[in-house]
């Protein structure tokens, strides 16, 4: 027996998010991520094989290094073949990157001490068919001195109820902010991007869009940075803006080396 982690990226256009779910509220069948890593370890396995990952993504949300462990009760498969295995059960929008040996112990979850999600934003006249599933188009070009006087804010221990989405179940919605920031990258030859960089040690759901959405919706109201304060101090989802849509959000890291926070 082994504990395999594995790195995973994938296309979330077409997925009903990462969770695997029995059935829809229609009582059909839905597509999520690991579902389908599931189906891909059953074949190898022979059995079905239950799958770990870090957290949820939504509906429409990205990865690009999700972070997953599953116990194999195969000794004899080399740990640097699980990733071409794998992929060659997945279909094209699921890839696993790389795959090594965890800990007996270790779980991808509750052994995570930070993620880092990124959030890209276009400012374009008309974005790219190649960028349209994984951006968000704006119809100004934000000033980024303005969006990270905001941001700046969002650092420490912080209650974070404002940005929460209804129906959210989690007990607490304190989350430890490593940092937040916004910069430009170019995305040859597409011209430039806007990107949201967070990272805490977890999130609410719907949180990161909902930051984004309110921060960029308040800098084209001119608002400062004491407006940011307040919304987040209030701790009232009504208070906030609108929730950024899914296709421009990423996971794009998962850290294991850092200092352990409540979740």
């Amino acid at each position: 027996m082994r504990n395999i982690l594995l790195t995973i990226s994938y296309d979330g256009t077409s997925f009903c998010g990462w969770q695997r779910q029995d059935k829809s509220d229609e009582e059909t069948p839905v597509r999520t991520v690991q579902g389908e890593i599931e189906h891909a370890l059953e074949k190898i396995h022979g059995e079905h094989i239950t799958l770990y990952g870090s957290g949820r993504t939504d509906s429409g949300v990205h990865a690009a290094a999700q972070a997953a462990n599953f116990i194999s009760p195969i000794d004899t498969i080399p740990v640097e073949r699980y990733p071409v295995a794998l992929n060659s059960f997945l279909p094209q929008d699921v890839r696993i990157m790389k795959a090594s040996v965890a800990p007996e112990n270790f779980n991808s979850r509750f052994d995570a001490t930070s993620r880092v999600y990124r959030y890209f934003i276009f400012t374009g006249n008309i974005p790219s068919a190649l960028q349209t599933r994984y951006v968000w188009p704006v119809k100004h070009i934000p000033d980024i001195e303005k969006l990270n006087a905001m941001a700046s804010c969002l650092r420490g221990e912080l209650d974070c109820a404002s940005f929460a989405a209804s129906g959210d179940k989690s007990l607490s919605t304190c989350r430890y902010l490593e940092y937040a920031h916004f910069f430009m990258q170019n995305a040859f030859p597409y011209g430039n991007l806007i990107v949201f960089e967070i990272e805490a040690n977890a999130f609410l759901w719907k949180m990161v869009r909902s930051i984004t959405g309110t921060l960029i919706q308040l800098e084209k109201k001119g608002a400062d940075a004491d407006t940011f304060k307040k919304i987040l101090n209030a701790r009232d989802r009504r208070l906030a803006g609108v929730t950024a849509p899914p296709q421009g959000l990423f996971l794009w890291q998962v850290k294991f080396d850092g200092v352990r926070r409540h979740i």
